[in-house]
């Protein structure tokens, strides 16, 4: 017999298990016990719909347990514990849980695939658009971009080591369920994350700088990526990267591309920017200073989706 959801299970807010529960929001409580929180019901939701197997267990208040039944109701069919707890016994848990919580195991492929597992997208062809993010330190940021990397179609996101935790709280309330879209590899340096994707297909992706001061305007690119004008030809080679030897020519949007983003307040330092093809400056047309890292990483990826799906239907 299922049980009922609008009589509370659990309703001590000092119970071992709401303490456990909270104790989650820590790096050390989620290193040890292998264990994360995904908070509030867009999270949860596609956590039960996309991740089930991470799923350990489900906790709502009877009052969203009405009101979202296609989370209690994915979690139930995926064979996941479901809890009922008053709403002080969530709060408990966690400010940011709007009734809805879930506890998932980190150990699951959603969560934890490798760079090796970025070679074998695309039928073995490779990945044709990532974003790659280098020291980036702000958890708001980082769930940003890896929910504008989902929302453009991106393949992958690569958070380089040095990078803030991907299981952070506020990384994953930030990603509003798109972690658990779309592979997201942690720990690897930079350098081997960029010789990784450069031999991943058939032909070498582009590696493009996101960089205030770059030589590439973003929006000249996605006009020639739209037009049939000829590039000219760069003065001369930028950079180190597997392309800049013989890259006379602009970077071309509709082509495999991985964008590099730096540091919220550095940027990309010398040797990181020395990795990639070419440099690309998002253009600042009003009085603002710069923009937020997520918004500029958000502008390049979607140059790039929409060239390449030009691209792909002219073919």
């Amino acid at each position: 017999m299922t049980e009922r959801l609008d009589i509370p299970d659990l309703t001590n807010a000092r119970a071992d298990r709401v303490a456990r529960v909270k104790g989650l929001a820590r790096r050390s409580a989620r290193q040890r016990h292998r264990q994360f929180l995904v908070e509030g019901p867009q999270g949860v939701r596609e956590a039960v719909r996309h991740a089930p197997g991470q799923v350990r267990d489900v906790y709502v208040t009877p009052e969203a347990a009405g009101r979202y039944p296609e989370i209690v109701g994915a979690a139930r069919a995926a064979g996941r514990h479901v809890h009922t707890a008053t709403p002080d016994v969530l709060a408990a848990m966690s400010a940011d849980a709007q009734g809805v919580l879930a506890v998932l195991g980190s150990d699951g492929p959603t969560t934890s695939p490798s760079l090796a597992d970025l070679a074998a997208l695309r039928g073995g062809a490779g990945p044709r658009l990532v974003a790659v993010l280098a020291e980036v330190a702000d958890p708001g940021n980082a769930g940003t971009v890896i929910r504008a990397a989902d929302a453009a179609g991106a393949d992958a996101v690569v958070l380089a080591a040095g990078s803030v935790e991907v299981l952070n709280p506020k990384v994953v309330r930030s990603t509003a369920g798109s972690l658990f879209h779309l592979p997201v590899v942690t720990g690897a340096s930079l350098a081997q994350t960029l010789a990784t994707l450069r031999g991943a297909g058939p032909t070498p992706p582009a590696v493009l700088a996101a960089d205030g001061a770059g030589e590439w305007d973003l929006d000249e690119l996605q006009d020639r990526a739209h037009s049939a004008v000829a590039a000219p030809l760069l003065p001369e080679p930028w950079g180190s990267g597997e392309l800049a030897a013989t890259a006379l020519v602009a970077p071309d949007l509709a082509a495999p591309t991985v964008w590099v983003f730096g540091n919220e307040a550095r940027g990309l330092g010398e040797d990181e920017r020395a990795l990639c093809d070419a440099a690309v400056r998002v253009p600042i047309h009003g009085l603002a200073e710069s923009l937020n890292l997520a918004t500029a990483a958000t502008l390049c990826l979607y140059a790039s989706s929409r060239a390449q799906r030009r691209a792909a239907e002219d073919r």
